[in-house]
């Protein structure tokens, strides 16, 4: 019974993770389009793509790589969300929470992008060339003051799980953005580069590069990387809450804390111009990278 019991609760989190990050991509454009005083999709115009590129077929094959590609960025985000806590007290959305995971989440994430890498590498098209060069350059540079704040964090608090961050917050009371305060502004830096929205959509690159990594993939492949992508952001924003805000104890107040998180990227990514792939590094070599040192002396001394 347990055993079954775990399984629909996995089914239920991939299910919750891929309507809620479907969801707020639709709500991210209908903003986005408001604040240039457009009209804009629906909000659920994503749902609608997506049944669409599932129902079509792929004419264009560059071998199995590229076929394996779309499957390395699923696999990574299902696997990816599995050791995530959704919520406080578990329930149907219990996870693979062990000793030392949150330093295995931090090569289970960049195990999709790599993937991806060699996929659209696949291709031969130069647009796709372009854009892994980009992403994988802009991904050395936020990696950095990333994971300086999740080092930050275990040496503060000795601990390597995602659940004793939890647990320290709930008996103190206090969210780690406050007793950690340097490693949450260098964790929150890094996320303007995760969710690469402008100015540092580089590696898509609209109106540039044709998309750029997703360049000859259409249909159930385009369909596959669209709802990674959208799986993805809802681990990362869940992940941001339970090592910064607590948690969540029900639906209700996860949706409002990873809602308002992401409301970061998007918000500065509409009002800002793309950056070249030199700025975006040396972006994330500045300030994210000062705080992501001032977070590990914090930790040490205090």
């Amino acid at each position: 019974m347990d055993l079954l019991t775990n399984i629909l609760g996995a089914i239920a989190t991939i299910i919750l993770a891929f309507v809620v990050g479907m969801s707020y991509g639709g709500i991210v454009r209908k903003i986005t389009a408001r604040v240039h005083n457009r009209l804009g999709p629906p909000w659920y115009q994503n749902f609608i793509d997506a049944y669409k590129l599932f129902g079509k077929t792929t004419a264009i094959h560059h071998g199995w790589m590229q076929i394996m590609g779309p499957a390395f960025l699923m696999v990574s985000s299902v696997v990816t969300l599995m050791f995530v806590p959704v919520l406080n007290n578990g329930g149907w959305f219990t996870n693979l929470n062990f000793k030392g995971d949150l330093i295995f989440l931090l090569y289970l994430m960049v195990f999709g992008p790599l993937g991806m890498a060699l996929g659209a590498g696949q291709t031969g098209n130069p647009n796709s060339a372009i854009g892994v060069t980009r992403g994988l350059s802009q991904m050395v540079g936020f990696e950095i003051p990333w994971v300086m704040a999740l080092v930050a964090l275990m040496i503060q608090f000795n601990t390597t799980t995602i659940t004793g961050l939890m647990d320290v917050q709930q008996m103190s009371g206090t969210w780690l953005m406050f007793s950690s305060p340097f490693a949450f502004i260098a964790a929150v830096l890094a996320m303007l580069g995760m969710f690469r929205y402008s100015p540092f959509d580089i590696v898509g690159a609209p109106t540039e590069l044709a998309s750029g990594p997703v360049s000859e993939n259409g249909g159930k492949f385009l369909f596959t990387m669209m709802s990674s992508g959208s799986i993805f952001s809802f681990v990362k924003l869940t992940l941001y809450v339970d090592l910064f805000m607590g948690g969540a104890d029900n639906l209700i107040i996860l949706l409002i804390k990873t809602f308002s998180i992401y409301m970061i990227p998007v918000l500065y990514g509409i009002v800002s111009p793309r950056y070249r792939t030199e700025q975006a590094i040396r972006f994330f070599w500045g300030w994210p990278l000062f705080f992501g040192i001032l977070a590990i002396l914090y930790a040490a001394i205090f």
